[in-house]
């Protein structure tokens, strides 16, 4: 079987995100989407004890027509929303939410967290959905570590957990919205991996910690991502120390969009309706002082 060749490699570029300094691999000027994946940001924070963890984080902000997924490298996320949902996700630990026709939610550390004046370590991406699931009910996944089946390597060294999709007859938990594959991996130093991607998927590799080996590239180190070219459907990879990675493939949805800030809709007129119902609050209310 052959492998997939690279396409680009994107760098990780440092962003002013409202106050946060974070990494952003995607969109760049060069790649607008690696349709259905929209966005890629990696994030680190370290929070104080002087001030409620309700205060610190990203506060409350709105939704609309594509799924946010957070890995929690390190740390903790203390999720709320205007559904209801109250959750804290860990290490190792993936927040999903599709944000269908709506939502308000928040990230802020854990209260145990901003205690001990911890740190939070976070890659963030967001999922386009197709028009059809644009306007479904919102929902929130947490997907604690015995929530993904694991796959590991013939060796033993490399684990992937399943975020999303079907892997080597293994499901994820998430019903995704279009069809998806989505792979947390670990490899030890001196491990080798060969990634088996659905022919027509869309392929990327973030390179969350330590160094990568593509056959017929060379090395992606830490904080880029790595897109691949349609053609065959194999990833050929080598380790030589010890490399944290997500895999990101999909099904193109091939829809127009148009995105404002935190809405992504496919025409400008839906654009228009997603702001004036989020002003009229159609979709929910925060209120972080309630839900513990």
């Amino acid at each position: 079987m052959s492998s997939k060749k690279v396409k680009y490699l994107l760098p990780a570029k440092s962003i002013d995100m409202g106050g946060f300094p974070i990494k952003q691999a995607l969109p760049t000027q060069k790649v607008s989407q690696i349709d259905p994946f929209l966005l890629l940001h990696h994030g680190r924070a370290k929070f104080s004890n002087n001030r409620p963890a309700r205060q610190q984080g990203i506060g409350p902000h709105p939704h609309r027509g594509f799924s946010p997924v957070t890995f929690v490298i390190d740390g903790e996320v203390h999720h709320r929303d205007s559904r209801g949902n109250s959750q804290i996700a860990k290490k190792g630990e993936v927040q999903w939410m599709h944000a269908g026709a709506g939502i308000i939610h928040s990230e802020r550390p854990s209260q145990d967290l901003a205690e001990r004046k911890g740190r939070q370590e976070i890659v963030q991406i967001w999922v386009n959905s197709p028009a059809k699931s644009k306007m479904k009910i919102p929902k929130y996944t947490h997907l604690g570590i015995k929530d993904m089946p694991i796959i590991t390597s013939q060796d033993g060294k490399v684990s992937m957990k399943i975020v999303a999709g079907n892997y080597k007859n293994e499901d994820g938990k998430i019903t995704t919205e279009s069809p998806l594959l989505i792979l947390w991996g670990n490899a030890k130093s001196s491990s080798v991996e060969n990634l088996q991607i659905p022919e027509g998927f869309n392929s990327s590799i973030y390179v969350v910690k330590g160094q990568i080996k593509i056959e017929k590239y060379g090395i992606v180190d830490a904080e880029n991502l790595v897109l691949f070219e349609n053609e065959a459907n194999e990833i050929q990879l080598t380790f030589d120390m010890d490399t944290d990675f997500i895999l990101l493939a999909g099904e193109p949805i091939n829809e127009e969009i148009s995105q404002s800030g935190p809405y992504v809709m496919n025409t400008q007129t839906e654009l228009m309706i997603a702001m004036r119902d989020y002003q009229m609050g159609k979709m929910g209310i925060l209120i972080e002082d309630e839900m513990g």
